[in-house]
């Protein structure tokens, strides 16, 4: 199984899973409770569907590490479609149709990119890339997701061991280095992109790694 299937597999299976009363908790994305993140992955996953079927004929101008841009700052929150997704969230009132819009929607991503070539090109965000470099960067949103939504709900299943494995490799190709290999792999990619601060003796084991992180993903 690619990994953006097995990612995506896992994240819709643990959604799922959750109690109603899980989508009122804080996830992992500052500002935003269980619910917003859900709706986030609605739109994510509508994305998916509209990248796919808008092919392109220019040569690709990005790579699965070229998908991601990098920013100075974290997002502040002002940004229209960051301030839409809470109310869009309480909208649906019971979890249970935000629930079932997710797996909707996100069955019929999952199915779509089995179903692409991954030698074909789509263009999203003003760039080219082939299907598999597109699909692949995508695990690393699906398993940042995973972790975000999971991040206060200990009882919800943790994104599977490969796909983090994965996510971990493309965050370090960004990073241009290693994390150390102390850190385990959820803990890497929490620290790399500013979701946790490192202890003070993982700071030490970063060095002058240290001064290049967070790495704020746009």
């Amino acid at each position: 199984m690619h990994p953006f299937s097995r990612s995506w597999a896992a994240l819709l299976a643990a959604v799922a899973g959750l109690p109603d009363e899980d989508f009122a908790q804080p996830s992992g994305c500052a500002g935003w409770l269980v619910r917003d993140l859900v709706c986030h992955l609605v739109i994510d996953a509508q994305d998916v569907l509209i990248t796919l079927v808008t092919p392109a004929e220019a040569e690709p101008t990005a790579d699965a590490a070229g998908y991601w841009d990098l920013l100075a700052e974290p997002p502040a929150g002002d940004d229209p479609l960051d301030a839409l997704i809470p109310r869009l969230a309480a909208a649906y009132g019971e979890p249970r149709w935000l629930k079932f819009h997710l797996d909707d929607v996100g069955s019929a991503a999952g199915r779509a990119a089995v179903l692409a070539d991954p030698a074909a090109r789509v263009s999203t965000q003003d760039k080219v890339l082939t299907v598999g470099d597109y699909l692949s960067a995508y695990v690393l949103e699906w398993t940042l997701h995973h972790l975000d939504l999971v991040a206060h709900l200990p009882a919800a299943p943790a994104p599977p061991a490969e796909t983090l494995a994965v996510a971990r490799t493309a965050l370090e190709d960004l990073a241009g280095a290693a994390f150390p290999a102390s850190f385990p792999d959820a803990d890497a990619l929490r620290i790399g992109t500013g979701r946790r601060t490192p202890t003070a003796a993982q700071t030490a084991e970063l060095g002058a790694r240290a001064a290049r992180l967070p790495l704020i993903l746009g």
